[in-house]
């Protein structure tokens, strides 16, 4: 298994588009909403891929240990932030030696082969009583998606679309698998949102809306979070 998926993790970063246009304002909105949650000093960041929220990291002063799946990424994070203590590895066979106040899993657990039991690891990872786990992922009710499918372009809200497949997403969670997911694992949500209020797509947001529109919009989502773009959970270990 870890060989295939190493070769996949490569490709999909050979021709990563998890960055461009609108997908890094989403990622920095996101970066906002886990500040306010953060805890203690040390952070590990899963799956950073081109590293938008990892430069907001570094900015927060905490120890920050990135773990990657592909080597093209881990070259590049190693680069362009050499405090960060970067880690080659796929998540199922990460050991790391020490636990972390803060565990970041942004747009992540819509591409691992099985969310719970990622987030099982990673709860392992987690110091007991004070640490938090930030994880956010596509929302298969957003508008643009519910749109969508009266529209017949897709046959169901969670289908995977052209750029789900191009980002090597394997499903996409509504808010109850999400919530699901942290529950099977045992973890304790004590935050559950959404962000980023998303009628269109992206080329069609990219086209017309000014930047102050899409900082209006991606607030607006937290307003309601089962419509939005994006959803996110704050969890800690269960007692």
């Amino acid at each position: 298994m870890s060989h295939t998926e190493r070769a996949r993790l490569e490709r999909i970063s050979c021709v990563s588009l998890y960055s461009a246009g609108v997908n890094s304002v989403s990622m920095k909105y996101a970066f906002k909403i886990a500040e306010r949650h953060m805890v203690g000093d040390s952070i590990l960041e899963m799956g950073p891929a081109e590293g938008v929220m990892t430069e907001l990291l570094v900015a927060t002063g905490k120890k920050l240990t990135l773990v990657e799946g592909s080597a093209l990424f881990c070259d590049s994070l190693h680069r362009r932030f050499p405090q960060a203590h970067t880690i080659h590895s796929l998540f199922e066979e990460f050991q790391p030696n020490e636990l972390f106040d803060n565990i970041i899993l942004g747009h992540v657990l819509e591409h691992v082969e099985d969310p719970v039991d990622i987030l099982s690891r990673a709860k392992r990872w987690l110091k007991p009583g004070i640490g938090r786990l930030f994880g956010a992922v596509p929302n298969a009710r957003s508008l643009h998606r519910q749109a969508a499918v009266i529209m017949g372009i897709l046959r169901q809200e969670d289908a995977l679309n052209e750029m789900d497949v191009h980002h090597g997403h394997r499903r996409v969670f509504n808010p109850e698998s999400f919530r699901n997911a942290f529950f099977q694992a045992g973890l304790k949500i004590e935050v559950f949102g959404g962000y980023w209020m998303k009628p269109v797509s992206n080329t069609q947001i990219e086209a017309s809306w000014s930047h102050e529109m899409i900082e209006a919009f991606m607030a607006l989502g937290e307003r309601y979070p089962d419509i939005a773009g994006e959803i996110y959970v704050v969890a800690m270990r269960a007692l």
